[in-house]
């Protein structure tokens, strides 16, 4: 039996270790992992697709992006052909932004945020995902690597000036319903993940080592 090729695409200033805890049946799949490359200063956000789609060494896999990762795996898919394109707490297209995000677009407030100094996690945190918690900013220490100060810039504007308006009608969305970063009171048509927050990825991996071979087979 030919296996399934599954890539998985972090979220914002992530590393790929955020799925190191999924599992899947080896027998049936091969997961391969992905990681931000860095960005040009001014690059468009497909053609920054179109290099991370390079990576991609399989034919008929199933692409799944978290957060921004999200929004990447959507413009990578123009670039492949895919047996399933999975986004995890993200959005399928920018009039699902929360009403903060669309205000920052069009105020300009995203160009504001001090990244040269979000190395400090706490600070990152603070910025770009609301309310901090304790453990939460652990989590961060751990798992937000890609803290240059040209890729921040850069991947906050593509994420608040995503220019996306029409969905795509083959995405697979999975979206916990407390998801303080993307509120689920603004997403439509997706798997919901009762109390899963932003960053469920990490906290309710059972979850997805569970459903996610069905949500690929069926």
């Amino acid at each position: 039996m030919t296996k399934i090729h599954i890539y998985f695409m972090p979220g914002l200033a992530a590393s790929s270790s955020i799925f190191e805890k999924i599992k899947l049946p080896e027998d049936v799949f091969e997961i391969h992992l992905l990681d931000w490359i860095m960005p040009e200063k001014t690059e468009l956000l497909k053609n920054y697709a179109e290099r991370m789609s390079k990576f991609v060494k399989h034919d008929k896999v199933v692409l799944v992006g978290v957060s921004f990762g999200g929004i990447l795996v959507q413009e990578m898919a123009q670039f492949l052909d895919l047996r399933k394109l999975i986004i995890i707490s993200s959005v399928k297209s920018n009039k699902e932004l929360p009403s903060r995000m669309k205000i920052a677009k069009t105020t300009k407030a995203y160009k504001l945020i001090p990244t040269s100094l979000l190395s400090n996690v706490e600070a990152l945190t603070k910025y770009a995902f609301g309310t901090m918690i304790k453990e939460r900013v652990k989590l961060y220490k751990k798992y937000l690597t890609m803290n240059d100060k040209v890729y921040l810039d850069w991947a906050i504007e593509q994420v608040v000036c995503w220019e996306r308006t029409i969905e795509d009608d083959n995405v697979i969305h999975i979206h916990g319903d407390n998801d303080s970063v993307f509120p689920a009171q603004n997403i439509k048509n997706f798997i919901n993940v009762k109390a899963g927050t932003h960053i469920m990825i990490i906290n309710r991996y059972k979850w997805f080592n569970e459903n996610l071979p069905d949500i690929i087979l069926k």
